[in-house]
């Protein structure tokens, strides 16, 4: 009955990573490029009390034996990068990827991290930067004077003037928009503010140009939304939910069960 006990709390505990799982992605179903993630589990090792095979008694050989299960635990946390909606927001400095791939942000260390998130901005001084300030990699700068961009499917970039003396638009190459790929995306860790940073599980970067090599297509005035559906999510909550109220229900029967056992002798 004590094994009971902590085989409840192992199921307890494994229930309650699925529900703060299951509350990160809702709380990011407004994050643009977020990947909803999901728990792998396992189950515990066994305590053989008859070994299968062993020969009984009678000199017969037992077709099986006696295991008893210690519970489960959490494997690995699954992140989900099927594509999210394309949402359209007018903005030339907004950028979705339709199928496969990142963005590379350098950061401040020098370091590439990878992102799905193709909202960008601005700065001071030209370049275009994430929210945080954080710049796109290869950089794209565009000039003063220029007043939008263009972006093909394929990640080429332009400026645009309008307004000039000749009175036609004045265009100008800024540079090309490489995306990443990664053999196991699964295996990306998480930094936090929509951005992803390279391990060795994941492997080495795969860089290409856009609709090349299988990479996605780029769409300008777009941003991609996060990929959580919230019907998924609150049928996955119920099971959490109910799942650690029958855990809980074993620990509290477990307990009455041996305190009756402690009540034999009165």
């Amino acid at each position: 009955m004590i094994r009971s006990m902590y085989t409840g709390a192992t199921g307890m505990k494994a229930q309650q990573l699925m529900m703060d799982t299951i509350t990160n992605n809702l709380s990011n179903i407004n994050t643009n490029g977020f990947k909803r993630q999901s728990l792998q589990f396992k189950d515990l090792m066994y305590q053989a009390l008859k070994e299968p095979g062993v020969y009984n008694p009678e000199g017969g050989i037992a077709p099986s034996g006696i295991e008893v299960g210690m519970g489960t635990r959490v494997a690995a946390t699954n992140r989900n990068y099927s594509q999210g909606s394309i949402k359209h927001t007018g903005s030339d400095y907004d950028i979705a990827i339709s199928g496969i791939g990142f963005f590379q942000i350098e950061l401040p260390n020098g370091s590439i991290a990878y992102t799905r998130d193709g909202q960008f901005q601005r700065s001071g001084d030209g370049t275009l930067v994430t929210s945080d300030g954080y710049r796109l990699y290869p950089e794209i700068a565009v000039p003063d004077g220029f007043d939008a961009i263009l972006v093909s499917k394929d990640g080429f970039v332009s400026a645009v003037k309008h307004g000039t003396e000749s009175g036609r638009p004045e265009n100008v190459d800024l540079g090309q928009i490489e995306l990443a790929n990664f053999i196991n995306p699964a295996g990306l860790q998480g930094l936090g503010s929509n951005l992803y940073m390279e391990t060795v599980s994941s492997g080495v970067p795969l860089i290409s140009r856009p609709g090349e090599d299988g990479m996605g297509t780029l769409h300008q005035h777009n941003v991609e939304a996060s990929n959580v559906e919230i019907i998924d999510e609150m049928m996955g909550m119920i099971a959490a939910q109910r799942a650690y109220e029958i855990m809980s229900k074993s620990i509290t029967v477990s307990e009455e069960m041996l305190q009756t056992a402690n009540n034999l002798k009165r």
